[in-house]
């Protein structure tokens, strides 16, 4: 879609963006729905590829239409996340649009091993992984702290995304400023708490500490990353879409080469401890994320040993290796 607030897509390939009428509700999402079906019609193309549930019907029934091969890519576990779970009717609509359709599908891949198996369970149909990794070439040049307005003298913390919504930690995490004198907290990115997390560090008084910037490029953002002591990554187990979650922020931060403080979800603890790269904290309560920060910043050989460890890490995974998997799949498509 092209929103108001859009960045530019920078991509090597021609793209279209759609000016809709409706921002969101249930009549965005017949509005794009049909919009992308006419788009897809009298579009020529060898295979379609559908982004997550919101995209999957136009592309299904394009697909049928046309003959033409559809493969999907599940972001997330859609049906389950926070903005439909405690919506019940509007849940269900989705979840009737996925029983209809997946059965159906030959070519699907998702972004772990735990929503893969789910699928594979639910529905019978083999899913392979694809995760969303960062491509390994460094930035060529690194602006300092001076440069990005962050403290030479203080431990940096980052919290970064497009998705800083509720229920992912933020809010605890601010609040854990309270208790972390000799800390600074840099938050990059966009989403629905960012307001409410701004007023709160200004009734903490942390406005000294607490830095927000918007949504930005990539390469800028990372540039805040690679100046960074410690990534953070707090979503909760409140749904089953965050349960088996593994945010791009964590492969962002290990390219950075800066450990992680991530709280217990079990694929971003699989990542964590099979690469010794960083801390799970087992608690949201503000003192807890308190506590695992300064256990970290207190331990310089431990946090170098966790830096030096992403190294290897980002050698493992990174886009260089993933993407060949991509390739056979659509390989195997054409």
């Amino acid at each position: 879609r092209q929103l108001p607030d859009s960045l530019p897509l920078g991509r090597e390939y021609p793209c279209h963006r759609m000016k809709l009428l409706f921002r969101r509700g249930p009549l965005f999402y017949a509005e794009y729905n049909v919009r992308l079906m006419l788009l897809l019609l009298f579009k020529r193309a060898d295979i379609l590829l559908s982004n997550d549930l919101d995209t999957l019907l136009a592309n299904f029934l394009v697909s049928r239409m046309k003959g033409c091969p559809l493969v999907y890519d599940s972001h997330e576990y859609y049906t389950e996340v926070p903005e439909l779970v405690s919506r019940k009717r509007v849940q269900n609509i989705w979840r009737r649009i996925e029983r209809w359709i997946f059965p159906r599908l030959k070519h699907v891949y998702t972004v772990n091993e735990s929503i893969a198996a789910i699928y594979r369970d639910q529905y019978n149909v083999p899913v392979r992984v694809i995760r969303n990794l960062p491509e390994t070439e460094s930035v060529q040049k690194i602006m300092s702290r001076e440069e990005l307005g962050l403290p030479e003298d203080r431990f940096v913390l980052i919290l970064q995304g497009a998705g800083i919504n509720i229920d992912r930690g933020a809010e605890e995490l601010i609040e854990a400023m309270v208790h972390l004198p000799e800390c600074f907290l840099a938050i990059v990115g966009s989403g629905d708490v960012i307001e409410i997390l701004k007023s709160r560090s200004r009734e903490l008084a942390l406005a000294d500490r607490v830095v927000f910037h918007p949504k930005m490029p990539y390469g800028e953002m990372m540039q805040y990353t690679l100046n960074a002591d410690l990534g953070v990554t707090l979503d909760k187990d409140t749904n089953l879409n965050y349960r088996y979650s593994l945010p791009n922020k964590i492969f962002d931060y290990m390219k950075a080469g800066i450990p992680v403080l991530s709280s217990n979800l079990p694929e971003l603890r699989k990542v964590i401890e099979e690469f010794d790269i960083g801390s799970v904290v087992e608690s949201h309560e503000p003192k807890a994320i308190a506590e695992a920060v300064e256990k970290i910043r207190n331990n310089p050989e431990l946090h170098r040993q966790w830096a030096e460890n992403t190294k290897f890490a980002t050698a493992r995974l990174n886009w260089q290796k993933q993407e060949a998997e991509l390739a056979a799949i659509f390989r195997e498509v054409g």
